[in-house]
């Protein structure tokens, strides 16, 4: 099997590295229910807190899901020793992070540097991984689930798919993709309605009430090109453009959201947002919104998605893995993705027609 794409500027303190990672269940058996997509995104969410990716945007199906990670870059001076302990809270007990916690007390106490280094190493290498990260989260859902019902075996057909995403609209459309998966499979009308997606969540506030981090990550998505990081509180502002973007890939009412919970409201449809051409909406083609009704294999299988420059970039960093007769790496989108030719492109070029 080919080598994973990480994105060579993956050490970047400046530049995002975003995946967008799908996988689905072996025979794609539909085996999600409420209780299983609930597990998910618990497990999702312990990951995101211990290993310092940040999730973008997801949607667990019955039988597959979609997560857009942004993997930063591990600081230059490393974590302190009570980051380190408040990260294994996500993930550990209290008596193991407590076991942890008086090793490295001991290793401190007794000026033995190299001993903490040693302990700490043990789950720093965990951290800002995109593999890692992946691993540890299907790992963890797979031993849940084959315990809850009495299953053996694997549950994941392959290895997971990751693409990498350009900050930007690329990242903006990739996560719209992402949120809108349960109304292409026909299960909701509307994206609001599926409780997990972050979508789902940022608007009504998921189990408990509080859809913050699915708010972060969504502004994040939208506006990280901007040098936007992960702020809530511009929730109110990037929820008008994202429910734009989805409206009129549903075309109908685009309609917005605003930041209280479970509220949404309708303002402009498609023909008006259209016609305003004051740059209000997210996606300024209806051709480009119509994209996002359709399965697109470019975003699963393109291994690279972004401007000409972005995919030309990721190209040179992986220079040794093409013949020399190629001479760039971005290849125009065709078939169900041609709406966005000239706007996004590829780093494969997959045959046109197949979606």
């Amino acid at each position: 099997m080919s080598k994973r794409f990480i994105a060579p500027w993956k050490d970047s303190k400046t530049k995002p590295a975003i995946y967008h990672c799908v996988s689905r269940v072996v025979e794609r058996r539909f085996a999600f229910g409420a209780k299983e997509r609930e597990a998910f995104r618990m497990f999702m969410r312990m990951q995101e807190n211990f290993s310092g990716c940040r999730v973008l945007s997801y949607c667990v199906m019955s039988n597959h899901f979609h997560i857009l990670l942004e993997v930063p870059a591990m600081p230059d001076d490393g974590i302190s020793d009570g980051e380190l302990l408040k990260r294994l809270s996500a993930i550990n007990s209290e008596a193991f992070v407590a076991t942890v916690a008086k090793e490295l007390e001991e290793a401190r106490a007794g000026e033995d540097d190299a001993r903490a280094e040693e302990i700490r190493a043990r789950f720093t290498y965990r951290m800002h991984n995109l593999s890692e990260y992946m691993k540890t989260v299907l790992q963890r859902f797979t031993r849940w689930l084959n315990r809850t019902h009495g299953r053996t075996g694997t549950l994941w057909e392959e290895r997971y798919k990751s693409v990498i995403v350009e900050s930007g609209t690329a990242a903006r459309t990739m996560a719209a993709y992402i949120d809108l998966n349960p109304v292409r499979a026909g299960m909701v009308a509307d994206p609001a309605e599926y409780r997990w997606s972050s979508y789902g969540e940022a608007v009504g506030g998921g189990r408990k009430g509080n859809g913050k981090k699915a708010r972060e990550g969504l502004v994040r998505a939208c506006m990280g090109h901007a040098e936007v990081g992960f702020e809530a509180e511009r929730w109110n502002e990037v929820s008008r453009i994202y429910r734009r973007a989805m409206g009129l890939a549903l075309g109908r009412k685009s309609g917005r959201a605003d930041a209280s919970p479970g509220k949404i409201q309708s303002n402009l449809n498609t023909a008006e947002a259209l016609e305003k051409g004051d740059g209000s909406t997210a996606l300024k083609e209806l051709g480009m919104a119509k994209m996002l009704r359709c399965r697109v294999r470019y975003f699963t299988d393109g291994a690279v998605i972004g401007s000409k420059e972005f995919v030309n970039a990721a190209f040179a960093g992986a220079r040794e893995r093409f013949s020399g007769n190629r001479k760039d790496g971005a290849r125009r989108l065709r078939g169900d993705a041609k709406a966005a030719a000239g706007t996004l492109w590829s780093l494969r070029d997959l045959q046109a027609g197949i979606v």
